[in-house]
């Protein structure tokens, strides 16, 4: 159909999510942004949520299985695009399921990650880890996540103190706080390790059993969120919306996890100004550089805590890092990315399938 003149076409794209059934979860808060920076592009692209419909693009932001029965159908006229938010490896550390179901599931998340057209990651790193599961990497494209300074940012004196107040946060103490799913890869042991060695700090943990007693360690863990140390505070899962509140807070936000992709917890007390204190591990350096502190172990958590808590300049360099690291993420520049890919997949996809026709005509012809 050719546009009536002065009528641009838009390029479609639906977003399939299922991740709204699971809360207190990275995914959610993660795809909630993605399609918010995307909506507004409205000068080229049309964006719609979980429709049944053969859009120019559908973004699969989460790996249901009622997706990947329709691929057929939607491949008909769509190039597909899936989101990669875990691994076998990130989930067999979060998940404690039985031998033989966590076998089915990891071949079928590869399946579906080979179904798509084109490939997105919000970590560098886990390009090379998914070309080691046979994914092509020149399908796969690295953009990071992004959390809008409109929801997270800076609050006044007065503010931090109503929140404090409101959950039962010490005002005359310094605060470490952690925001994530109660599994044990993200750390929680060592949390809990770190704060019984510093009486004198308060910790907080937002976050709870999302997956309720599959978790990995769910018992043990449950356990000590039951009967938590005294200066170590379970909120359970908090409302996205009153997160800020709890970020502004906080004096460090600490995440000791093992295993991460890009955690959107960073990004928003990032928003926030806070010193941001991690593990040292491998998929950080690409994209954090040098806006956070990092320990590998215990004692070292210990110290960095010690010295954000009685070094004003050196807890001042962390705070600047932060707000650099805030900058970097800016909603321009990710979303300036999020343009200029869909505009590419459409590209890639229809070259792919040329290539694929010339090649099945040349077979034909032998």
């Amino acid at each position: 159909m050719i546009p009536k003149e002065g009528i641009t076409m838009k390029t479609t794209i639906n977003m399939l999510s299922g991740a709204a059934k699971v809360k207190g979860q990275g995914v959610l808060s993660a795809y909630e942004e993605q399609v918010r920076l995307v909506k507004d592009l409205d000068d080229v692209y049309e964006v719609t949520e979980n429709k049944v419909k053969l859009a120019d693009i559908t973004h699969y932001h989460t790996i249901n299985f009622r997706f990947f029965l329709g691929l057929p159908f939607v491949k008909m006229k769509s190039a597909t695009v899936g989101y990669v938010h875990f691994l076998p490896e990130t989930v067999e550390q979060s998940l404690d399921l039985p031998k033989p179901i966590r076998k089915a599931f990891y071949w079928y998340m590869m399946k579906f990650y080979r179904s798509m057209d084109q490939l997105v990651t919000v970590n560098p790193y886990f390009i090379e880890r998914l070309a080691s599961y046979g994914v092509d990497p020149s399908r796969v494209t690295y953009i990071p996540n992004f959390v809008s300074s409109e929801q997270f940012h800076p609050l006044s004196p007065k503010k931090v103190d109503a929140v404090k107040e409101q959950y039962g946060i010490a005002k005359d103490k310094f605060v470490v706080f952690c925001a994530g799913q109660l599994q044990i890869r993200k750390g929680v042991m060592d949390f809990i390790k770190v704060a019984k060695r510093m009486p004198d700090v308060e910790f907080v943990w937002a976050g709870g059993f999302s997956f309720g007693q599959i978790t990995d360690g769910y018992k043990e863990i449950k356990d000590i969120t039951e009967h938590p140390p005294e200066n170590v505070k379970f909120l359970g899962i908090v409302d996205r919306s009153d997160m800020n509140g709890l970020y502004n807070a906080a004096d460090v936000m600490f995440l000791p996890s093992f295993e991460e992709l890009f955690p959107m917890t960073i990004l928003e007390a990032m928003c926030c100004h806070k010193p941001i204190l991690l593990r040292d591990i491998d998929l950080y350096p690409n994209i954090l550089f040098d806006y956070y502190c990092k320990g590998s172990n215990v004692e070292d958590f210990v110290s960095e805590i010690r010295r954000l808590q009685n070094d004003e300049s050196y807890r001042q360099s962390a705070v600047e890092a932060s707000k650099r690291g805030n900058t970097f993420y800016s909603r321009e520049h990710v979303q300036s990315m999020w343009r200029e890919y869909y505009a590419n997949v459409l590209l890639k996809v229809k070259a792919d399938k040329r290539a694929k026709r010339t090649l099945s005509y040349e077979k034909k012809k032998v």
